[in-house]
């Protein structure tokens, strides 16, 4: 396959990422309604961990795809989305592995900052006067490799990633209640 086809298929794979964060949050809000979303919620609930290590692994590997095959340079913000998603991998097995819901505690602000941070470079994709001098050497944070689908960026892609992240870390209220 090529570098296009790799961007289009990790960008689709973004927009599932993200739409399966939004199908979690409503069935979770419908548990108390419904039976059927009771079930979902519980199924997605019990394999949350492995799913999140999935989705933390996989935009690793996505974004080592563009750097190291594709060529992609990163920028200095690309640079610190990886700082926050890379350990999320490994973080997110070892709970996985050792069912660790509290993971919540120090996955979930590594999320959340990775979330902030790829905000703030998708906004300064689509108007780069908020750069600001934020970025310094090498490319420019306004810079932008590919736009699938005419707004899926990398910097989209990330937040996608932590947003998912997110959502499958932040326990429901059966969860808690464990």
């Amino acid at each position: 396959m090529d570098v296009e086809a790799f961007q289009l298929f990790f960008s689709l794979l973004a927009l599932v990422a993200l739409g399966g964060a939004v199908a979690i949050v409503v069935v979770r809000a419908l548990r108390g309604r419904s039976v059927a979303a009771a079930q979902i919620a519980d199924a997605v609930d019990d394999a949350a961990l492995w799913i999140a290590f999935l989705v933390a692994a996989t935009a690793t590997a996505g974004s080592l795809y563009f750097s190291e095959v594709a060529n992609f340079v990163p920028c200095q913000m690309c640079w610190f989305q990886r700082i926050a998603m890379y350990p999320l991998s490994l973080i997110l097995l070892i709970a996985a592995l050792r069912r660790d819901r509290s993971v919540r505690w120090y996955a979930g602000p590594l999320a959340a900052a990775g979330a902030v941070i790829s905000t703030y470079h998708y906004l300064i994709e689509w108007r780069p006067s908020l750069e600001g001098g934020v970025c310094g050497l090498g490319p420019s944070c306004a810079d932008i490799w590919f736009r699938e689908l005419g707004f899926v960026t990398l910097a989209f892609m990330a937040l996608c990633g932590f947003l998912t992240i997110l959502v499958l870390v932040v326990p429901s209220t059966r969860l808690e209640a464990r």
